[in-house]
């Protein structure tokens, strides 16, 4: 290349970098656990909220208290696009301890705020550095003594307020939320951004294309948390009784319960709670309060994740064989043992369709967004009660703990169904009973609750063997003729169950299976590998057991890739095991490395693959 093509091309260059990019980047803010850097950050993702801008936060966090590096992600795409992204355009550089590492991640050309105390590295000349004087603000501003290292994070905020031009009232009006209308704590924290601003005007010259602008909001829209989400359907589901153990991530979930329900479901006379959290002294014993609770007809559930699972186990075959209803949510991380306890992953899926013993199969239901988590919150309930079995709810830590828009939640639009409960006036007409009688064949026997005025109301639920009275038995014919029951029970389970989503495109005969909070991430992609020429049609599962609507899925395609975050495909497994004659059509793509599932890597595993098979 000659000089004149070299200065050309770097002209070239140097307009692409004054092109403005609006809407369009992903931002990391590096900081030290326990710093207080969360505040500042969900000011932030709250501020592009409100201004229209599509927009998801991410946080990865280690599992100790205090101390570790940590990270949080903000996606903002105008298009909508929320998936991960593995290089970030924008650095917000805190930690001294990862600042050379960080900036490995900052993709070429990208952008880097940084405290002045930090030496700016000379390997990243391809970077835009803007330098923060962190002291030099804090001390300015002045706040009290016990909250300069909190007020002293609002300082990226001032600078990336003057420098991104993010409106400053939606920044005091984030604050405002956060802090619950507490002026006083506003005004300190607002004071630290406005002379961040000030300064940033005076002495950072812009030389980033980046910039934000307002959109059209849709406000019915919500910014939310899927735990949240969660626990607010579980409430809207009717709720009475809830147990759990503290475990990172599904704790905030129980939490959300306890903020709550005071305000929506305490009686307006008495003001007397009508429903029990209660805090266990460890998972066994919340989800046995569970099931108890279950038996005597309350809306019972519990929340955990991997390793409260495990400990869940033998209750949960209790209740699958004694048929009491109960839900539990597992918001999943990384395993196994113990795991990576502030990771996400989808790594529970087989053990939560066979948990227990013997042939247990579990009913689960697995939320993509949080209006899903929302609606499955309650629908939990209805589905435990008509077929009075265990719901397992799958979540993960990416949806659980992290902030995404969401859809406006719907109240139920159905009427609550307890399912198949004999009243006193029922019990007489029939003139018997017996608690695990098929009375009309579809294997769901009628049930009647601890403390029904009626003599035949009484009975001993059993996990052990039992015959149609409850009785114990240990007679062949009497397992045989319940566990055929308990599967013709099982197989009416899959016609109410929610619906997989389906979405098409011309000429497609490429098929992608995906569940969970994947979803984005798939989307992305797709559109990525049609630029590309590649039609893509996608079915997410929401539900399993699954229905027809998969089986004609797979059949449909040449080849269906099953994209999942857990290392040996485990929802690829179970398909095939569904379906073995469809086996061959079915290739497993998964990735399983804590981080929430990205597009490019998506794209890329597909069109590799696409690329292998034509070879072939």
């Amino acid at each position: 290349m000659s000089k004149s093509q070299v200065k050309q091309k770097e002209a070239a260059g140097e307009a692409e970098a004054q092109r403005p990019i609006v809407n369009d980047f992903t931002l990391v803010v590096a900081t030290v656990n326990g710093s207080g850097s969360q505040t500042s950050n969900l000011a932030l993702v709250r501020a592009f909220f409100r201004m229209g801008i599509p927009v998801c936060g991410k946080n990865l966090f280690p599992s100790n208290i205090q101390g570790l590096p940590t990270w949080y992600t903000i996606r903002v795409n105008a298009k909508g696009y929320t998936a991960n992204k593995l290089k970030a355009d924008l650095l917000v550089a805190m930690n001294m301890a990862t600042f050379r590492d960080d900036l490995q991640d900052l993709k070429q050309g990208g952008v880097c705020f940084y405290d002045d105390r930090l030496a700016e590295p000379a390997d990243r000349p391809d970077v835009i550095f803007y330098p923060i004087p962190l002291r030099d603000l804090v001390n300015e501003a002045d706040p009290p003594k016990q909250l300069r290292e909190y007020v002293a994070n609002m300082a990226y905020v001032g600078v990336l307020t003057e420098i991104l031009q993010i409106d400053n009232e939606e920044i005091r009006s984030a604050l405002d939320t956060h802090f619950g209308g507490r002026e006083t704590s506003v005004a300190l924290n607002m004071k630290m951004i406005d002379l961040a601003a000030s300064w940033a005007r005076d002495n950072l010259p812009k030389r980033d294309p980046y910039r934000v602008e307002r959109m059209p909001r849709d406000e019915e829209h919500l910014l939310v948390d899927g735990n949240t989400a969660a626990a607010l359907g579980a409430i809207y589901g009717g709720v009475t009784v809830a147990s759990w153990y503290p475990i990172t991530p599904a704790s905030s979930l129980a939490e959300t319960l306890e903020y709550y329900l005071p305000h929506l479901r305490s009686d307006p006379e008495t003001g007397k709670a009508t429903y029990a959290v209660v805090q266990a002294e460890d998972e066994l014993a919340a989800i046995g309060m569970a099931v108890g609770a279950g038996w005597v007809g309350a809306r019972a559930m519990t929340s955990t994740s991997g390793p409260g699972i495990s400990l869940m186990s033998e209750f949960a075959g209790l209740a699958f064989i004694a048929e009491i209803p109960i839900v539990i949510w597992d918001v999943q991380r990384m395993g196994p043992s113990t795991g990576l306890p502030t990771r996400t992953s989808q790594g529970d899926v087989l053990i939560l369709r066979f948990l227990s013993h013997g042939d247990t199969r579990h009913t689960l239901l697995i939320p993509a967004a949080p209006h899903e988590c929302f609606e499955f919150g309650w629908r939990a309930f209805d589905l435990a009660e008509r077929f009075q079995t265990p719901v397992f709810v799958l979540s993960d830590l990416d949806l659980g703990m992290n902030q995404w828009v969401s859809k406006p939640f719907q109240y139920p639009d159905v009427d609550m169904d307890r399912g198949k409960v004999l009243s006193a006036e029922d019990l007489e007409k029939l003139g018997d009973f017996g608690r695990y009688r098929d009375i009309d064949g579809d294997g769901i026997a009628p049930r009647t609750l601890p403390g029904t005025d009626h003599p035949l109301a009484a009975f001993f639920t059993r996990g052990t063997g039992h015959d149609e009275r409850a009785i114990y038995s240990e007679k062949a014919q009497d397992w045989d003729a319940n566990i055929e029951r308990l599967w013709r029970k099982l197989e009416n389970v899959r016609d109410a169950l929610p619906a997989p989503v389906v979405q098409r495109m011309d000429h497609a005969d490429v098929g992608i299976i995906a569940f969970g909070s994947t979803d984005p991430a798939i989307l992305e992609a797709r559109e990525y590998l049609s630029d590309e020429g590649l039609a893509t049609d996608y079915l997410r599962i929401r539900a399993i057991p699954f229905s027809e609507t998969v089986e004609d899925f797979i059949q449909e395609h040449e080849v269906v890739y099953v994209v999942e975050m857990n290392t040996d495909g485990q929802m690829h497994q179970l398909l095939q095991l569904e379906w073995p004659a469809l086996a061959t059509k079915l290739v497993s793509l998964t990735k399983n490395n804590g981080v929430p599932l990205d597009a490019d890597w998506t794209f890329e595993a597909v069109r590799s693959a696409e690329e292998q098979r034509h070879e072939r």
